[in-house]
């Protein structure tokens, strides 16, 4: 059986293993570098970045992560996740792991109030399309060799808008 950890060191990590035990995939909690044993995937959830950034390297798991992805340990981030895994963000912190070859900015969407849904079809997953909630979503600015996209928001890359709609 596949087993999946979830880093849980801030964030919504109990939800990702919600919906993951839902699924009947076997989980397990990511606090410490020595959790990463024995696993074939892990999750970093959304959350804050910076944080969830300034406690990986106090528990020593930025390394950690890195080594289990070399070998071969499969990585998705949602939301901070996301920035957190980043080759390069468009801003100055938090320093992320460097793991996924792309380009990520914060808050791309903008304030929380600028939050919204969107139904969106996702590649390789039958049934779709499926609502995304994007709160203070980032966004991939700039993907490299080797990152295939599965699902994107229409003109996501080519506008930005700001609070009172107006393109910038």
């Amino acid at each position: 059986m596949t087993r999946i950890g979830v880093l849980a060191i801030q964030g919504d990590f109990h939800e990702h293993i919600q919906v993951l035990e839902s699924l009947g995939v076997e989980t397990s909690e990511v606090r410490l570098p020595k959790h990463l044993e024995g696993l074939d995937g892990l999750i970093i959830p959304g959350g804050e970045s910076t944080t969830i950034v300034k406690l990986a390297d106090l528990y020593g798991l930025r390394e950690a992560i890195r080594s289990a992805v070399d070998g071969g340990m499969a990585l998705w981030g949602t939301c901070a996740g996301m920035i957190v895994i980043a080759r390069e963000l468009a801003e100055d912190r938090p320093e992320p792991f460097n793991l996924v070859d792309m380009k990520v900015s914060r808050n791309w969407f903008g304030r929380q109030v600028d939050s919204f849904e969107q139904d969106i079809p996702i590649e390789g997953i039958e049934g779709g399309p499926y609502r995304c909630v994007f709160i203070r979503a980032p966004a991939v600015t700039e993907l490299g060799n080797g990152v295939e996209v599965i699902a994107s928001l229409n003109g996501a890359f080519q506008r930005r808008y700001t609070r009172r709609g107006a393109e910038r």
